[in-house]
C-alpha cells in the first residue's frame, strides 16, 4: 500500500471562522445576556464556563477534577431530543475558545482511566476546530505517545456497556470523518489506517472473500501469511484464534451494521416511538427522526470519503458490496421520502464511487474498453451458470448481452424465479451475498442487488458530456448542491471534496467539474436575484406578463424563435447544434448603457429566464414560506452563447470573422437589437425529451427576460469545456509528477536531486554580481576560481560557471513542511567537523564573447544580490523536475523567478517557457522585469487583456510582436543594404529576406572565414587585424574605434564581436522570413506564438480559455513557471499544464516551478460551503506542502522595518532581514507624529456600539472607521504623501463605510484620498510605506481567525502599521497570539507626537519622544478639527496678504497647507524607491479612479436602505448616481488641492474674494455639522 507522507504538525486549514448565532431556546447564562441576536463579548465574560475556564485551566489552573468534566459534558454539551442539532454550539465554542481542550482535556488525558464524557469532550473540541477551519492535532503533538491511546479509546467507545445518543453516534462519526481526512499528519495517519488493513477481510462473507482473492491472486500469498502469524500470536498467548472478534478488524463492520439497523428501524418512528420493527418499503405514515437522518447522511459522507482515496478505499471496498449498503439504502423509505432528497443524492455518489473505474489494488485507471469488457465477462459467466444450474434462466442465458444488460430488461427476466430459487442464485451459486444477511428473505432485494451488480453503468464519460454546462433553475436552488451564503458547516452536503490524493486523473477532473460547475452556478443565481427584482414584473389585463421597472443587466424579450437544430452526431442522442433568435429593445436605456448592450461579441455567455409572477403580492406569511423563484416569479433559466448580433436594418455588429471590413463598418442602426444565439445541445435534449415522454411545458415558449453578466464573470462555460475536454481526451501528465499529483508515492521523487538529465555544468550568467557574492552563496564549500584551462584564476570576475557536485545535491535547500532548516543546518555542521576541511567548489571563469561594438548591443545586467536559499532556488528552478519556492512576504521571489528564467534561456535556448500568474498585476510585474534581464524583447509574448497595463513603451502583444517583427525586418533590411554598400556589393541583396540569406553566406561569411584563414599565420602582428578586417568600412560609425592596432587578442576579440553583430542582424533576419512568407496577420501571429517566442506569458484564466485554440495551434512548450500559485485554484493550476498534445504518448514537460506562499490566502471561493466542505479553495501548492513535497522557503525579507517584520516571521521557518533594512537610514528613523513604529490602537463603543451589520457578511464599525480617518487626516496635515497611505480592513462593509467617511470629512478640505482603501484580501501582493487597518469585529473574531488573513494583513507595511480593533476581544484569541502579543506590548492609547508637525524627523526608531495619548474617537477629532481650522484661518491669512510677500515668506507653520506640497517631493526622495506608486501620472489616475469607487460605493450603501418597493427607482438612481460620480470626479480633479489653493494666492483680488468666501462656508459648515459621521 502506498505511503502517505505528511507534514507533521503543520497543518493548513481552511480560513473561514464559523459565526454563531444565538439559537432562540438557548439555555441563558449565569449573567442577563445583551439583547439581540448574537451573544456580545461581555456575555461571554459573564458567561458561567467562562467562569470556570478561568479557575480551572486560566493562568492559575486549580488541580484536575474528572468530576468537572463529566458534569460540563451533561449539562452543557449533552444535546437530546430528535432533532438536528448535535451540540449546543454557543456552549462548544465558548469551550473551545477557552482552550478547554489544550490547557485541561489533553494534558490531564490517561487512556486507561479517561470516563466516557472525557473522551466526548474532547471529540467535541476536535470536531470544533474542524468546523472553525483551524489546527485540530496540533496540541496533540505534545504527547504523541499518550494520542494512540486516545484513538485506541475512541475505537473501543462504541463496545463499553453505556447507551449512546443519535447526537452522540453523529459527533463520533464526524471525529472519524475528520480523522480520516487528516492523513497527512503522520501522527493520525499511523493509527488510524489500522482499521483499514488486509485484515479487514477477516469479516466478509465467505463467498465474498473467496470472490476477491480470485480477482487479486497476488493477495492470495499476503492472505496466507496474514492468517499464519495470527495463528502464532494466538497460540502463544493461549487464546483461541479469532482475527474476525480483533477490534481493528470488526471496527468498520460493526459501524456499517450499526448504521443499517438505524436506517431500517429509528429513522421512521412507529407510533409506539418504536423502531423495534422494520419499515423498508411501508408507509410513510410515521414521523421521521431528524437526529437518525442527519446520521445517516454523516454515514454516507463517511463512506464517500473512504471510497474516494486509495488508501482507505483498497480493502474496504468488498466490506461495502458484501453488506450491500447501496442496494439496502435504494430500497430503504428514506431514500424515497421527502426529507430524504440530500440522503438519496448522496447515496448515488456513494455508488458512483463504489464502482468507479480503477483498479483497487494497482491504482491504475480503468479505460472505457476494459469496463466494457470486464462487463461482458462478468455477464457471459452469469449466463453460463445459468444455462448450467437455473433451468428457468435459460432464455435469459441465450439472449445477447445487449438485450439484457439494462436494468428494466434484466429484472424482468428474473421474476421468473421464486423466493427460494432467487435466494439460492444470490447467495449459494453467485455468492454475491451471504444467507446470514438478515434482508437475504427479501425478494426486492436480491433482485436488486442481483441487478445492480450485472447492469451495464453509464460511463463516466458519457455522463460528463451528457451534462449541460449551463445551470438550470433546478440545480440552482437546490440548497443541498449549491447552499446559501450563511452555511454555518453543521450539515453534509451532496458535493464531492477536495482533500489530499484522487484516485485517478478522472477523478480529480470529475471533482473539479462539479464543483467549478456549482461554484458559477452560485455566482449566476447572485446576479438573477440582484437583476429580476429591478424589473418588477406583474401580470397585465391580457394576462401575460408585463415589466414597471428596468435593470441594467436584464432586458424584455420582444421575440425568441428557434431557428435551427441539427441532427445529431454519430452516435450521439442530442441534437449537434441549435439556435435560436432573440429580440430586444434598448430604447429605454442611456447612451452608456446601451453600448454595453451594443458591445455583445461572440462567445459572451447570456442567459433566458422565464417570468410568471403571482397575480397578488405574497402575504408575510406566504413570502417567508416561498422559495426564491416563487418570490421571483422564476420558471425556467437556460444559458446560451452569442453567434452575432444585428441592429434593427439587420447590419453585423461586432463582427470578429472579417466578413466586415474595418473601413466598411458602420454604427448601429435603430433600437431594436436582434441576438443570434447558441443554446445548449445537452439542455435542450432533455427539454424536448420532457415534452414529448410526459407532456410538459415547452421550456423554449415562456422566454420573456434576456440577461447579461459582466464579462469578467462570465467566462466559466469555456473553463468548463476545456476540464470536459480533458475528460475526453488520455489526460498524459508527465510521468515524473504523476505520482505526486494524485498523492501517493515518495514526495520528494520529483525534485531536481532524484531526476536524470540534469544539467551538469550551469552557467550562470549575471546571477552573481562578484566573486565574493559566489563564496557567500555557498557556505557549506570552499570555493576556488579557475579559468576555462583549469589554472587558477586570483582575480575572478563575473560571468561564472559550476559544475554541480554531489554533495551540492544532497544539501539541496528544499525541505519539507515538518523539517526545520536549522535542523540540516546543524547537522552538515556536524558533518563539517567531523571532516579535514569542507569540500572544495570549484567555479570557472570565462570571457565572455564581445557582443558588438554599439551600446545596443551591450547585455543587460541583473543587480540583485542573491541570498543562498534564492541561489538554491535558481539551481533546483533551472534542472529538470518539480520546483516548489516559497516567498513570505518581501522576500524577493519574483527576482528570483525572474532569474531562473533569464539563466534556463541561456542554458538551454531552444527551450520554451510558459509563465502563468493569477492576477494580470503579478504578470505584469513578473514581465516588466523579464525585460530587463538580457532576453531579447522579440522571444517574449504576453498574452491576455492585461497587456495594455505593462508599463513599457514596447508592445508585447500578439499584434505588437508582429509589427514590431515586421518593422525590425525594414530596419534590419536596411543594415543590410548598408553592408552592401560598404562592401561595394549591389544593393538588390536586401530586397528580402531571403536575399539577405544568400547574402550572407556568399559574402559576409566567405569574407570572414577567409579573414581567419589570413589571421591564423600572422597572430605576431599587432596591426593586422585593423588593416585586414574585411567590414571595417560598417563600422566606422561606432561611438569609440574598434581597434587600436596595439595587440592582437584585443582586436582579435573585438572583431569577433563585431562579427557577432553581423551575425545576429541575419539571424534576426532570418526569424523575420516567416513574417515575410505569411500573409495574413492571424497566420503571423500564430507562428509568432508557436514557433518564434521562447517565453510566453499569461494569466490562469486565459490558459484556460483559451486551451482548445492552443491545441488547434500545435503550442509546445517545455517548461512552466506559476507565480502566485498558492492563489490559484486546483483545476486553474492543473489546465496549464496540459496546453500541448502530448507526443508518442508522452509529456513534454520537463520543469514545473511552483511559486507561491500558502500562509497567505487562498484563491477565492465566493460560497463558503464550497470553501469550508468541500475544499474548494486548496490549491495545488498548498495540497503539495500537506503531502510532504519539499520545497525552498525564501529566508530574508527586504519589505518592512525588522521590528514590523517580527509581526509575522513567526510563521516562517526562519525568515530574517536583507542587509538593505537593517543598514537603510530610512529605516532607523521614526516615524514623524507618531512615538512608535506600529501600534495596536483600542477602539471602544462609538456612541454605544462596536459592530453592525446592516446585512449578512456585510459588517462595519463606524468608530473604527471615524478613527481611521482621523489619524489619516492627521498624517496629511503633517505631510505625508497621500500615495504613501493605504487604508485596509477585513470586511467589505467596512472598506465602503471607510470610503463613506473618507468622502464626508476630506472633500470639504480638499484632502486628496489614500493611495487605497480596500480589504486585506483584495491588498494580497501589494504593499505601501504606511498602513491603517480596521480589524471591524468586536463581538467575535470572525475569520481573521485564519492566520493567513492576519499574515497578509500583518506583512503590508513597509514603515508604519496601525492596528485599530477591540483589544479584549483579539488578545484572547489563541491563533493569533504570537501577533498580538508583540503588539500588546506597547500602550493601546494612540500614542502621537505633536511637537513633530513635518514628514522629517531625526528621532531615532525607538527612542518615543513627548507621548501625547490619544483617549478615544472623539478625543482625535478634537485634535484633527483644531488643525483644520488652524489651517483655514492661515489660508484666509495668505489670501489677504500681497503677492510678494506671499512668495517670498511662505509660512512655515506646521498645520500650513504649504507643508503638504513642498514635503511630497522631499519625502519621496528620503524614502528612495520605497514607494508602492512611483509614478506620478500613475499616482494621480489613481487618485481619480479613488475618487469614482467611493461614490460609486457610496451611491450602493444608499441603495441598500431604500425599501423594496421603490426598487425600480433605486435602479434609476443608481445609475444618475453612477453618471454624477464621474461628473463629481471630474469636477474634484477641476479642484484646488490645498497646497495648489496656498498658490493660487498669488492671484487677482476676485478670485482671492471667492475662495475667501468658499474658506468662511466651509467653517460655518464645520461648526454647524457634528465632527462625527452620522450612523450608517
Amino acid at each position: 500500500m502506498p505511503k502517505v507522507y505528511g507534514t507533521g504538525v503543520f497543518e493548513f486549514r481552511h480560513p473561514r471562522a464559523a459565526e454563531y448565532p444565538l439559537p432562540a431556546d438557548a439555555p441563558p447564562a449565569a449573567a442577563p445576556a445583551s439583547t439581540g441576536g448574537s451573544m456580545t463579548l461581555l456575555d461571554i465574560q459573564r458567561d458561567r464556563l467562562t467562569c470556570v475556564a478561568a479557575e480551572h485551566w486560566g493562568s492559575a489552573p486549580a488541580a484536575f477534577d474528572a468530576d468537572l468534566v463529566k458534569e460540563i459534558y451533561s449539562k452543557e454539551l449533552r444535546v437530546a431530543g430528535r432533532g438536528r442539532k448535535t451540540v449546543p454550539l454557543q456552549r462548544v465554542m465558548i469551550l473551545e475558545v477557552s482552550q478547554y481542550l489544550e490547557n485541561y482535556l489533553w494534558p490531564h488525558f490517561d487512556a486507561d482511566h479517561a470516563s466516557f464524557e472525557h473522551i466526548m469532550s474532547m471529540i467535541l473540541m476536535v470536531n470544533e476546530k474542524f468546523r472553525e477551519n483551524v489546527a485540530a492535532w496540533t496540541c496533540f503533538h505534545t504527547r504523541k505517545d499518550a494520542f494512540k491511546g486516545f484513538l485506541w479509546r475512541v475505537l473501543k467507545l462504541k463496545d463499553e456497556d453505556r447507551t449512546i445518543s443519535m447526537a452522540e453516534k453523529t459527533n463520533y462519526l464526524l471525529f472519524m470523518i475528520n480523522a480520516f481526512q487528516s492523513l497527512e499528519d503522520e501522527l493520525v495517519r499511523e493509527t488510524i489506517l489500522q482499521v483499514v488493513s488486509l485484515k479487514l477481510w477477516h469479516t466478509l462473507s465467505f463467498g465474498r472473500l473467496q470472490m476477491e482473492l480470485c480477482l487479486n491472486p497476488e493477495l492470495i500469498k499476503k492472505w496466507t501469511k496474514i492468517k499464519r502469524k495470527e495463528a502464532k500470536e494466538a497460540k502463544k498467548a493461549g487464546q483461541p484464534c479469532n482475527p474476525s472478534e480483533m477490534l481493528e478488524n470488526k471496527f468498520l463492520r460493526n459501524l456499517i451494521e450499526e448504521f443499517l439497523e438505524i436506517l431500517d428501524s429509528k429513522v421512521i418512528l412507529s407510533s409506539q416511538d418504536g423502531g423495534e420493527e422494520s419499515v423498508f418499503n411501508e408507509s410513510l405514515s410515521g414521523q421521521v427522526d431528524d437526529s437518525s437522518v442527519l446520521y445517516c447522511e454523516r454515514f454516507m459522507e463517511f463512506l464517500i470519503d473512504m471510497l474516494s482515496q486509495l488508501p482507505t478505499r483498497r480493502f474496504l471496498r468488498p466490506l461495502v458490496a458484501d453488506t450491500a449498503v447501496v442496494a439496502k439504502c435504494h430500497l430503504s423509505t428514506l431514500y424515497t421520502h421527502e426529507k430524504g432528497r440530500l440522503f438519496a443524492q448522496l447515496v448515488d455518489l456513494l455508488q458512483f464511487y463504489e464502482g468507479f473505474e480503477i483498479n483497487d489494488h494497482s491504482g491504475t485507471q480503468l479505460s472505457d474498453d476494459d469496463v466494457l469488457q470486464a462487463h461482458y465477462s462478468r455477464f457471459q459467466a452469469f449466463q453460463l451458470l445459468a444455462f448450467k444450474q437455473v433451468p428457468k434462466l435459460r432464455d435469459l442465458a441465450l439472449c445477447n448481452i445487449g438485450s439484457i444488460h439494462k436494468r428494466a430488461d434484466l429484472t424482468k427476466k428474473l421474476l421468473v424465479l421464486s423466493d427460494v430459487e432467487l435466494q439460492d442464485l444470490v447467495c449459494n451459486k453467485l455468492k454475491i451475498i451471504s444467507e446470514e444477511d438478515p434482508c437475504s428473505g427479501r425478494r426486492d432485494f436480491l433482485i436488486e442487488v442481483l441487478v445492480a451488480f450485472f447492469e451495464k453503468r453509464q460511463s463516466q464519460k458519457e455522463a460528463v458530456n451528457a451534462l449541460p454546462l449551463y445551470p438550470n433553475e433546478q440545480i440552482m436552488w437546490d440548497e443541498s448542491l449549491v447552499p446559501s451564503i450563511n452555511y454555518s458547516g453543521e450539515g453534509c452536503l451532496a458535493l464531492p471534496k477536495l482533500n489530499l490524493q484522487f484516485l485517478t486523473l478522472h477523478d480529480y477532473l470529475l471533482r473539479n467539474f462539479n464543483l467549478f460547475r456549482l461554484e458559477s452556478t452560485y455566482e449566476i443565481r447572485e446576479d438573477i436575484q440582484e437583476a429580476v427584482p429591478h424589473l418588477h414584473a406583474y401580470i397585465n389585463n391580457d394576462g401575460d406578463t408585463g415589466f414597471r421597472g428596468w435593470s441594467r443587466m436584464a432586458v424584455p424579450i420582444k421575440e425568441f424563435r428557434i431557428t435551427q437544430v441539427k441532427q445529431p452526431n454519430i452516435g450521439e442522442v442530442k441534437p449537434s447544434a441549435v439556435t435560436a433568435d432573440v429580440t430586444f429593445s434598448i430604447s429605454s436605456y442611456r447612451p452608456q448603457i446601451k453600448s454595453e448592450w451594443d458591445g455583445l461579441k461572440e462567445h459572451d455567455v447570456l442567459f433566458l429566464l422565464s417570468i410568471r409572477p403571482s397575480f397578488e403580492p405574497l402575504s408575510p406569511e406566504e413570502d417567508a414560506k416561498s422559495t426564491v423563484p416563487e418570490r421571483l416569479g422564476l420558471q425556467y433559466v437556460r444559458g446560451c452563447e452569442v453567434i452575432e448580433i444585428r441592429d434593427e436594418e439587420g447590419g453585423l455588429m461586432n463582427d470578429y470573422t472579417g466578413r466586415i471590413k474595418r473601413d466598411e463598418w458602420k454604427p448601429p442602426k435603430g433600437e431594436i437589437r436582434t441576438v443570434k444565439i447558441a443554446l445548449d445541445t445537452a439542455q435542450y435534449h432533455i427539454d424536448a425529451t420532457e415534452v414529448a415522454e410526459k407532456h410538459g411545458e415547452n421550456v423554449y415558449g415562456t422566454f420573456n427576460i434576456l440577461m447579461r453578466r459582466k464579462p469578467k464573470e462570465n467566462n466559466f462555460k469555456a473553463i468548463l469545456e476545456s476540464i470536459r475536454d480533458l475528460m475526453n481526451e488520455t489526460c498524459i501528465v508527465p510521468e515524473w509528477l504523476h505520482n505526486i499529483f494524485l498523492g501517493y508515492g515518495n514526495p520528494s521523487a520529483a525534485q531536481w536531486t532524484n531526476m536524470p538529465d540534469l544539467l551538469e555544468t550551469i552557467d550562470f550568467k549575471d546571477t552573481f554580481l562578484d566573486a565574493e557574492h559566489v563564496v557567500q552563496s555557498f557556505p557549506a564549500f570552499q570555493v576556488t576560481f579557475i579559468n576555462t584551462d583549469g589554472t587558477e584564476n586570483m582575480r575572478p570576475s563575473p560571468p561564472f560557471r559550476i559544475k554541480l557536485s554531489k554533495k551540492m545535491r544532497e544539501i539541496s535547500h528544499a525541505l519539507p513542511g515538518n523539517v526545520n532548516s536549522l535542523d540540516i543546518t546543524s547537522k552538515n555542521n556536524m558533518v563539517d567537523d567531523e571532516g579535514s576541511k569542507k569540500e572544495k567548489l570549484r567555479v570557472e571563469t570565462y570571457i565572455p564573447a564581445d557582443p558588438g561594438p554599439y551600446p545596443q548591443d551591450k547585455p543587460k545586467q541583473n543587480s540583485v544580490r542573491f541570498t543562498p536559499t534564492q541561489i538554491g532556488a535558481i539551481i533546483s528552478g533551472i534542472q529538470p523536475g518539480l520546483t516548489m519556492v516559497v516567498g513570505p512576504p518581501g522576500t524577493g521571489k519574483t527576482d528570483t523567478a525572474v532569474q531562473i528564467l533569464n539563466v534556463l534561456y541561456h542554458n538551454c535556448p531552444s527551450q520554451r517557457t510558459l509563465i502563468i500568474t493569477h492576477s494580470n498585476q503579478a504578470l505584469n510585474d513578473l514581465f516588466e522585469k523579464i525585460m530587463q534581464r538580457d532576453v531579447p524583447a522579440r522571444y517574449l509574448l504576453r498574452l491576455g487583456q492585461g497587456e495594455q497595463e505593462l508599463a513599457t513603451d514596447l508592445d508585447f502583444s500578439r499584434q505588437g510582436r508582429v509589427n514590431a517583427m515586421l518593422v525590425r525586418r525594414l530596419e534590419l533590411l536596411g543594415e543590410v543594404a548598408k553592408l552592401a554598400r560598404s562592401l561595394h556589393l549591389p544593393e538588390d541583396v536586401s530586397y528580402t529576406c531571403e536575399n539577405a540569406a544568400y547574402f550572407w553566406l556568399l559574402h559576409v561569411y566567405a569574407r570572414w572565414e577567409l579573414f581567419l584563414a589570413a589571421c591564423a599565420p600572422n597572430k605576431e602582428n599587432p596591426t593586422f587585424v585593423k588593416d585586414r578586417f574585411p567590414f571595417s568600412e560598417f563600422f566606422s560609425d561606432t561611438p569609440q574605434p574598434v581597434f587600436t592596432g596595439e595587440s592582437f587578442e584585443k582586436d582579435m576579440h573585438a572583431a569577433k564581436g563585431c562579427f557577432k553583430h553581423l551575425s545576429t542582424i541575419f539571424q534576426e533576419l532570418e526569424e523575420c522570413r516567416a513574417f515575410e512568407l505569411l500573409k495574413s496577420t492571424a497566420e503571423r501571429a500564430n507562428y509568432l506564438m508557436t514557433k518564434q517566442a521562447k517565453i510566453v506569458a499569461m494569466t490562469c484564466t486565459h490558459a484556460a480559455l483559451k486551451r482548445r485554440d492552443f491545441l488547434q495551434l500545435g503550442f509546445k512548450y517545455d517548461n512552466l513557471l506559476m507565480e502566485e500559485s498558492a492563489q490559484i485554484l486546483e483545476i486553474e493550476t492543473f489546465i496549464p499544464t496540459l496546453l500541448q498534445r502530448q507526443e508518442d504518448g508522452h509529456a513534454r514537460l520537463k520543469r514545473c516551478i511552483l511559486i507561491g506562499d500558502h500562509h497567505q490566502l487562498p484563491p477565492v471561493v465566493k460560497n463558503m460551503a464550497f470553501q469550508k466542505y468541500s475544499h474548494m479553495d486548496q490549491s495545488l501548492f498548498t495540497r503539495f506542502v500537506r503531502l510532504g513535497v519539499p520545497y525552498i522557503e525564501l529566508n530574508a525579507q527586504g519589505r518592512a522595518r525588522p521590528s514590523i517584520a517580527e509581526l509575522y516571521n513567526w510563521r516562517y521557518r526562519e525568515l530574517g532581514d536583507l542587509p538593505y533594512v537593517r543598514e537603510e537610514a530610512i529605516f532607523h528613523k521614526a516615524n514623524s507624529g507618531f512615538s512608535f513604529e506600529y501600534q495596536l490602537v483600542d477602539v471602544p463603543d462609538y456612541r454605544g456600539r462596536g459592530e453592525s451589520a446592516p446585512s449578512p457578511w456585510f459588517y462595519q464599525n463606524e468608530g473604527e472607521a471615524e478613527y481611521i480617518v482621523s489619524v489619516y487626516i492627521y498624517m496629511r496635515l503633517i505631510g505625508y504623501p497621500a500615495n504613501k497611505i493605504s487604508i485596509l480592513t477585513t470586511y467589505n462593509g467596512q472598506k465602503f463605510l471607510i470610503r463613506d467617511v473618507i468622502n464626508r470629512r476630506c472633500k470639504p478640505w480638499n484632502i486628496e484620498p489614500p493611495c487605497k482603501v480596500t480589504t486585506v484580501d483584495k491588498f494580497q501582493g501589494q504593499q505601501n510605506d504606511f498602513i491603517l487597518l480596521s480589524l471591524v469585529r468586536t463581538r467575535f473574531v470572525g475569520h481573521l481567525r485564519d492566520v493567513r488573513r492576519l499574515i497578509v494583513a500583518m506583512s503590508r507595511a513597509r514603515l508604519g502599521l496601525y492596528v485599530f480593533c477591540r483589544r479584549s476581544l483579539y488578545e484572547q484569541c489563541y491563533e493569533l497570539q504570537p501577533t498580538f502579543q508583540l503588539l500588546l506590548r506597547r500602550p493601546d492609547k494612540l500614542a502621537l507626537n505633536l511637537e513633530e508637525c513635518t514628514p522629517f524627523t531625526e528621532r531615532p526608531l525607538g527612542e518615543a519622544g513627548n507621548i501625547h495619548y490619544i483617549t478615544d474617537v472623539e478625543d482625535i477629532g478634537h485634535l484633527v478639527n483644531f488643525r483644520l481650522e488652524h489651517l483655514r484661518q492661515m489660508q484666509s491669512m495668505q489670501y489677504f496678504a500681497p503677492h510678494t510677500e506671499a512668495v517670498s515668506n511662505p509660512p512655515e507653520t506646521v498645520n500650513g497647507g504649504i507643508v503638504l506640497s513642498n514635503t511630497k517631493e522631499g519625502m519621496e526622495e528620503q524614502n528612495g524607491d520605497t514607494s508602492a506608486v512611483s509614478n506620478n501620472d500613475k499616482m494621480d489616475e489613481d487618485t481619480a479612479e479613488a475618487k469614482g469607487d467611493m461614490m460609486h460605493e457610496a451611491s450602493k450603501m444608499d441603495e441598500g436602505n431604500v425599501e423594496s418597493g421603490d426598487v425600480a427607482n433605486e435602479d434609476k438612481m443608481v445609475e444618475e448616481s453612477a453618471d454624477e460620480g464621474k461628473d463629481k470626479m471630474v469636477e474634484g480633479n477641476a479642484d484646488v488641492t490645498i497646497e495648489d489653493k496656498m498658490v493660487e494666492g498669488s492671484a487677482d483680488e476676485t478670485k482671492d474674494k471667492k475662495e475667501e468666501e468658499k474658506a468662511a462656508e466651509a467653517k460655518d459648515k464645520m461648526e454647524d455639522e457634528n465632527p462625527m459621521s452620522e450612523d450608517l
